[in-house]
């Protein structure tokens, strides 16, 4: 998701951009240290939000979901939230077979809980209204702490092929999740992979997806898993704080900082980094670490482009890009 062009998904985000102001600021030595704009970050939450979402069949058999009728993908939509915000999504099930929409991370009832065994999934053709809500950081009565809902969720289908949607999952059915809490940074561009099985975002093997950036561009990556593996996400050149945000809070931030992290099914996990970052423009690699399943084809590429958009030593072709 490329933040500089607008988008029905930033609106889900509020995403509010923080005013920057260029400075000028001489040093000790006397000399001007170069303009910097401040990085954009999201506003406080607690707005109500309402959208639609359409689950249909796709082409080879696959089904997804999406913001209008006849242009569903896979993964479905990016949908990002403010800590304190209530999304209303009215589902609409377009397919000739049951189908759900499950959350993980949020608050929800048990009537949006998109499951056969409490009767909270959309049968063929009609529509249901799943209600999610998110809450920020605060102390319990009895003086505890209560985490925020801010983190990098998913939501899938937990009905198609058996009560537990394991044919859903393997189809298709699953998309990413972000709750931002007040002052995140966001990003010029989100990307998502899924590691589902043996491919990443139901794309055969050995055809990517591939990403693309600008050198200098904040480019945020989702990972999510499905499927019967565990696997390790690596990127090369581009390393992470283990941390919610991925994002160091300054120099006594004890996160350790990584470039390669084992996931599980369900798991999901985010991070920002800065494209080309102190290793420059390149066709970078992104993999599953464990031997077999990055030859089996769990694999693609960060293209990460100069500022006259070139790539060095990347001759294009073989590849699906996704931007």
């Amino acid at each position: 998701m490329d933040r500089r062009g607008f988008n029905r998904r930033v609106l889900l985000g509020g995403a509010a951009v923080a005013t920057s102001t260029s400075l000028s600021l001489a040093s000790e030595a006397g000399s001007v240290a170069e303009a910097a704009a401040a990085p954009r970050t999201a506003p406080a939450g607690g707005e109500v939000r309402h959208m639609k979402l359409y689950i249909e069949k796709l082409p080879d058999g696959q089904m997804g979901y999406g913001l209008d009728k006849g242009k569903a993908t896979v993964p479905g939509p990016l949908i990002e939230l403010n800590e304190g915000d209530t999304l209303h999504i009215e589902v609409e099930n377009t397919m000739d077979v049951a189908a759900s929409l499950h959350v993980h991370g949020l608050d929800y009832e048990i009537t949006s809980d998109g499951t056969k065994l409490n009767k909270s999934h959309v049968e063929p053709g009609d529509t249901r209204t799943y209600t999610w809500r998110t809450h920020a950081p605060g102390r319990r009565k009895d003086g505890t702490w209560r985490a925020g809902s801010a983190g990098y969720w998913h939501y899938h289908d937990h009905v198609v092929g058996t009560d537990h949607g394991t044919g859903g999952l393997r189809k298709g059915l699953f998309g990413p999740v972000i709750v931002r809490r007040a002052g995140d940074i966001l990003p010029d561009k989100t990307v998502t992979v899924v590691f589902n099985d043996m491919l990443i975002n139901n794309k055969p093997a050995h055809s990517g997806p591939n990403f693309e950036a600008m050198v200098g561009d904040r480019v945020e990556w989702i990972v999510i898993t499905h499927g019967e593996y565990y696997h390790t996400f690596h990127v090369h050149g581009h390393r992470w704080a283990d941390n919610r945000t991925g994002l160091l809070t300054g120099p006594d931030d004890p996160s350790q900082v990584i470039d390669n992290k084992i996931t599980g099914p369900a798991d999901s996990f985010g991070f920002q980094v800065i494209a080309g970052e102190g290793v420059g423009a390149g066709a970078w690699m992104y993999h599953c670490h464990v031997q077999s399943h990055s030859d089996m084809g769990m694999v693609g590429l960060f293209l990460v482009k100069k500022a006259d958009g070139t790539i060095p030593g990347y001759e294009p072709g073989g590849h699906e890009h996704e931007h």
